[in-house]
């Protein structure tokens, strides 16, 4: 169906099974802050070592933001003279609080809260992505057959405002449910299968690798909605710094974006080397890390091998935060402002274009 923004948006159908599993039956773990301060530097492979803070927005590292983790155990922060401290946060909440106020130089979020951030006052700039693809599920027990099945029934969020709880929104919405037809039930990114399958949710927005493991616990869980087939130019995830550190750190915010596009293009291309290094990371098994691989890098394509930061899906998702009702304000928010390409920009010319997805 046409929305009134006259950008596609495919129907919410009950899948019955979640299409991953059925295609990797054969898969079988779960899915701080710094101290203020410091971390400057001028940074960038000049010789001099610039230490970069970095707040995730999960508890647990997910594949979804394991670009870092790549990045520093493949050496591409050494290699650019860089050494990052990475503390995961509750949400991309925490994150940009944390970002704004100084604790971190980088941080890594879904879009939603950088936005409102930067609608509310926040100075930060979006310099590039993780996954900007949208590769999550709702995954339901088996009772569950259709959204409007989850109406007064308990489903699982990290915070208002946050990814998941938008990527539920999303779902109520098609279903001619709000907020205030469920319960909404806050569960740390770490804790969504054990809460699943143990009844205490009904519904849980789950990144492959989570969805895998959650089946092999549960046969009976399965798709309810795939969020990229209904949101395919839905934007996800990006990385951010505070404006007035941009600024003064161009060359160390360049080394980080050479850093992430490396990281990304040897994730689609050597799948041997990462999987191991993303286990590890996000703390799941490598049969599950390997398959979850199948839908990030193959089926899905969620990561960028160039510039990426498209301008016509990042002013989708602004519009759609406003159809939804979680732009703050319902403010208009500019994106020439808010989006500074200029690091990947540098960093592509470096490295050379490569064939972007299909």
């Amino acid at each position: 169906m046409m929305n009134q923004l006259g950008r596609r948006r495919r129907p919410l159908i009950a899948t019955g099974v979640l299409p991953l599993l059925v295609a990797l039956a054969a898969c079988g773990g779960d899915d701080g802050g710094a101290e203020p301060g410091g971390g400057a530097g001028t940074g960038g492979g000049g010789g001099e070592t610039t230490t970069l803070r970095i707040a995730m927005p999960t508890s647990t590292t997910s594949f979804a933001n394991s670009d870092v983790a790549v990045a520093d155990a493949m050496g591409y922060f050494e290699e650019v003279g860089l050494e990052v401290e990475i503390s995961n946060l509750r949400s991309g909440s925490s994150v940009t609080t944390g970002v704004v106020g100084g604790e971190f130089e980088v941080g890594g979020s879904s879009i939603e809260p950088v936005i409102n951030a930067f609608a509310g006052g926040g100075e930060i700039k979006v310099i590039g992505s993780y996954t900007d693809r949208l590769e999550v599920e709702m995954v339901v027990p088996e009772e569950i057959q259709s959204p409007e099945d989850l109406q007064g029934k308990p489903v699982g969020i990290q915070e208002v405002g946050a990814f998941r709880e938008v990527m539920t929104r999303m779902v109520l919405e098609d279903a001619g449910l709000t907020a205030q037809d469920v319960q909404y039930i806050s569960v740390n990114a770490n804790a969504y299968i054990g809460a699943l399958v143990q009844g205490q949710i009904v519904s849980a927005i789950l990144h492959p690798e989570q969805a895998l493991e959650a089946a092999n616990q549960d046969a009976g869980l399965h798709s309810l909605v795939n969020l990229y087939e209904v949101e395919p130019d839905y934007f996800y995830g990006v990385y951010f710094v505070d404006a007035g550190w941009l600024e003064e750190n161009q060359e160390a915010a360049q080394g980080f974006a050479t850093a992430i596009t490396k990281a990304h293009r040897t994730m689609y291309d050597d799948r041997e080397a990462v999987v191991p290094v993303i286990a590890e990371a996000t703390g799941f098994e490598e049969e599950v890390i390997d398959g979850a691989w199948e839908v990030y890098m193959e089926q899905v394509q969620a990561y960028p091998r160039n510039v990426g930061l498209e301008e016509d899906r990042l002013q989708y998702t602004v519009e759609r935060m406003q159809e939804l009702g979680t732009l703050r304000g319902g403010a208009a928010t500019d994106l020439t402002e808010l989006v500074d390409r200029g690091p990947m920009e540098a960093a592509v010319e470096e490295l050379g274009e490569v064939e972007e997805r299909s």
